[in-house]
């Protein structure tokens, strides 16, 4: 049953913990916080803000749903489903709510896009 959830819903839902206030401060200048920072052995400070943990951890989900999506069962298909109306929510989301206005949100529309291009390319 849990396989038939998108895994791009977990970082859409993220955000918007995020942005709503659930999470941090709230508003798209809480993804600009730094979130982790460590001195290199270079001199430079490698530094990690909560926007960037956000779009790593989506680019680890696009990961597993394109693998997901080289299923060929009936489940493939409510999960390809789903996958397009997640997508419709980020398109809908991003000029209609005015904290989804953040380069963050931005970056995370696409990946919706790529799993729903991948969901329906490879099963076809």
């Amino acid at each position: 049953m849990l396989s038939l959830i998108p895994l791009m819903v977990i970082p859409f839902v993220l955000y918007n913990l995020i942005a709503f206030g659930f999470i941090a401060d709230g508003g798209a200048s809480s993804f600009d916080a730094n979130f982790f920072s460590m001195n290199m052995m270079s001199g430079g400070v490698f530094s990690l803000s909560l926007g960037d943990l956000l779009i790593v951890i989506s680019l680890i989900f696009l990961f597993f749903e394109i693998i997901k999506s080289s299923r060929t069962s009936n489940a493939s298909v409510i999960d390809h489903l789903l996958s397009t109306l997640f997508f419709v929510s980020f398109l809908g989301e991003f000029p209609l709510v005015k904290s989804s206005s953040s380069p963050v949100f931005f970056t995370l529309l696409p990946m919706a896009f790529f799993d729903v291009l991948a969901g329906f390319s490879v099963t076809i």
